[in-house]
């Protein structure tokens, strides 16, 4: 290994995928990224993730519904405050998932060197501040530009760039940059930045809680998140995980992952309460109307239910007064990615879990407009690094 700093000579234009509306993608040429601090570092993403929300408005037109959904009182009137009057809408840089070589570094910067192979988290946080010190990396409060603080989606979360990119700038580099282990694939890691950390958080601590116990997973909109989330309870000693979905693609992966699978039939086809097993933990990845009622009802008494797919809708209903009687408790919010990241590198490192079993497509970065499209559950888009060592 030689102990010189790489040479990075960029002969191309500097370009970003942006996202310009639902199913189409346009690579253009943007303005390069330049170090503002001692503390930013340069990075060249090699290995990107699609988010599953990256998926509903790939697919989707969101930003019109979501206006209409506002104006008629449908939607959580505060949605549009976080977001923007017009959120999703395009144009703006694709991408918040990604694992990336590192460039250039600022003078302050100690952490990381050029070459190094780096995640990096979705959400920006200082790790200095009273929210970072207690964990809430996603509501860290330095340079907080908007409610919501992280790359991919333009304007409405602090306009920080994407990660398909050919140069990302990372703020307070030494705390939000996490090193990609010996041994392990990079492109397996592509999604810690968000999903895989998203879903060990919704069983780590559950499980901390009740030892080996069986969990509920409830698939859905959260598609890589839910498996995630049973990969990650199988990881941490569950003795047994159910997942449940309608997704035969899903499905399949979960059981490839070790748990069992159960197809939910039609819609809304939640079961009768009364005529399931029950759980200490449930992990409601599904999103849809119904979900949380189900999931809630699934409890033990005392359990847990983690919620890791976001309700939109104005007046979203609990079961307040069953929850009251099984003394359950309930979970949601952001997930606070840099925070958990440590745990799940340690279990990927140790073998026990293997992300790569999530992802359907791998694809080539020049192919991305395309393959981001894809149905399957969770694409890649990788290419080479520019300088190894």
């Amino acid at each position: 290994m030689s102990s010189q700093a790489p040479i990075w000579v960029f002969t191309e234009l500097v370009r970003s995928l942006i996202y310009v509306r639902k199913r189409t993608l346009e690579w253009r040429e943007v303005p390069d990224a330049v170090l503002e601090a001692d503390t930013d570092v340069l990075v060249r993403p090699f290995a990107v993730a699609r988010c599953d929300l990256d998926v509903a408005f790939l697919r989707h037109d969101l930003g019109r519904p979501m206006r209409l959904g506002h104006a008629a009182r449908v939607l959580d009137r505060r949605v549009l405050t976080d977001l923007g009057r017009r959120p999703f809408t395009g144009p703006f840089p694709f991408g918040h998932e990604c694992v990336a070589e590192v460039v250039r570094t600022g003078g302050e910067v100690r952490s990381v060197t050029p070459g190094d192979a780096v995640i990096v988290p979705f959400q920006i946080s200082c790790g200095r501040c009273t929210a970072c010190s207690q964990g809430l990396t996603a509501a860290c409060g330095t340079d907080r530009r908007t409610p919501i603080s992280m790359y991919g989606l333009g304007t409405a979360t602090g306009g920080w760039g994407g990660t398909m990119s050919d140069l990302l700038r990372v703020p307070h580099a030494d705390h939000m940059l996490v090193r990609v282990p010996e041994g392990v694939d990079p492109v397996a890691l592509a999604s810690a930045s968000d999903n895989i950390p998203d879903g060990w958080r919704s069983v780590a601590a559950p499980l901390a809680r009740f030892p080996g116990a069986p969990v509920l997973v409830l698939g859905g909109r959260a598609r890589s998140v839910g498996l995630y989330a049973a990969a990650s309870a199988l990881a941490l000693g569950a003795e047994r995980v159910d997942y449940l979905d309608s997704s035969r693609e899903r499905l399949s992966i979960a059981a490839a992952l070790g748990a069992t699978p159960l197809t939910r039939i039609g819609r809304p086809g939640w079961p009768r309460p009364g005529s399931t097993a029950r759980y200490p933990i449930v992990v409601d990845a599904s999103g849809e109307r119904g979900a949380l009622r189900h999931a809630l009802r699934s409890l033990t008494p005392g359990g847990v239910c983690t919620s890791v797919a976001p309700y939109f809708e104005s007046g979203t209903r609990l079961p307040l007064w069953t929850m009251y009687v099984n003394q359950a408790s309930f979970v949601t919010g952001l997930a606070n990615a840099r925070a958990e990241l440590p745990a799940v590198l340690d279990a990927v490192t140790a073998g026990r879990l293997r992300p790569e079993l999530v992802t359907g497509v791998v694809a080539d970065w020049s192919d991305a407009p395309r393959a981001l499209l894809d149905p399957t559950t969770k694409v890649v888009v990788r290419r080479a690094r520019a300088h190894t060592r």
